[in-house]
């Protein structure tokens, strides 16, 4: 194994009106104190939009994600903060595969944050392989192309040992979901704790050490690089930072894009998300992303602060209007 450089380098709760199957009504008829909130319109073939409620049914997501004007979004496939949930009703898949074909929004999951492939402990290390292979899926009846997950946490075992355990974890998860045109995209991390994934040197070992290459592919997350310590505050460390992901992951693995500002300074290595413009990473480095063709194909998300309306999302998304081409 590779010797790795370790240098340095959430969203509000839904109100219990939220959980109603009824979708909120469209952002263009909200508002933010006396103003209304019309939708986004993005130019051809622009991904843009944030992750979104599946609150009252996974379907109920296109609507919200159609009021916004999003055209693209990221789900929970089930709750995020349970192991397991009951299956989805053949209905439901069916309603949310035809909403979204006709909505023409590209949609992709996040796993939930409990799953730890990393972890040492056999029991935690089995429940997570059989919760991430059950989001699998989940995904896949859906119809979607990937589905984000964090490495794991070695809990004090060492990266090594880590690494390792996720390595064996993801080979079962594929042995177990043979022939799905699901992928899984490891997401760059802060490196929070014991928290692997925060250097790419940790994703691309992991790509390289996987038994089907072919069913990864990679997350990046704006905050949590610059959290690891990738200065993609400046132009200089923008592009050495893209530079070293195409040369360690190839820029085609990296499936989706978290556009997030972060609350911690740089190298920090804690994971907080801030509005675009509002945190330490300021505007620049999303002018540059929308504007960079190595991204121009590829889904961009949100994952900032909001609340039910999500006119915030449509806030964020609008600082960026002027800067697609």
């Amino acid at each position: 194994m590779p010797k790795m450089n370790t240098k340095p380098a959430s969203s509000k709760k839904m109100s219990a009106a939220s959980k109603k199957v009824k979708a909120k009504p469209a952002v263009s008829s909200q508002k933010n104190g006396d103003e209304k909130i019309p939708p986004l319109h993005f130019p051809p073939g622009v991904l843009l939009g944030a992750h979104t409620s599946t609150s009252g049914g996974v379907s109920q997501s296109v609507i919200r994600a159609q009021a916004c004007g999003f055209t693209a979004a990221q789900i929970f496939v089930k709750n995020n903060k349970q192991w397991f949930a009951p299956p989805l009703a053949d209905a439901e898949i069916a309603q949310f595969r035809a909403a979204r074909k006709a909505s023409g929004i590209y949609f992709f999951a996040h796993n939930s944050y409990l799953v730890n492939l990393a972890s040492q402990d056999a029991q935690m290390f089995a429940t997570s392989v059989k919760a991430m292979t059950a989001e699998l899926e989940r995904a896949e009846a859906l119809g979607l192309p990937f589905i984000v997950m964090h490495p794991g946490s070695h809990g004090g075992a060492g990266e090594e040992a880590g690494l390792r355990r996720i390595a064996q974890g993801l080979d079962e998860i594929v042995n177990a979901t043979s022939g799905f045109r699901c992928r899984m995209a490891l997401e760059i991390t802060a490196g929070q704790g014991n928290a692997l994934g925060y250097r790419l040197e940790h994703l691309s070992w992991l790509m390289e050490n996987v038994r089907d290459e072919k069913r990864f592919g990679t997350c990046l997350d704006t905050a949590h690089l610059y959290a690891a310590g990738y200065n993609v505050k400046s132009r200089e460390g923008y592009e050495e930072t893209m530079a070293k992901v195409d040369k360690l992951l190839k820029t085609r693995s990296v499936l989706g894009l978290h556009l997030n500002d972060s609350k911690v300074p740089l190298g920090k290595r804690v994971d907080r998300h801030e509005h675009l413009g509002e945190g330490e990473i300021g505007l620049d480095c999303f002018k540059w992303i929308v504007q960079d063709a190595r991204w121009a194909s590829t889904p961009k998300v949100l994952e900032t602060p909001k609340s039910e309306d999500m006119h915030e999302d449509v806030e964020n998304l609008t600082k960026l209007a002027s800067y697609l081409r």
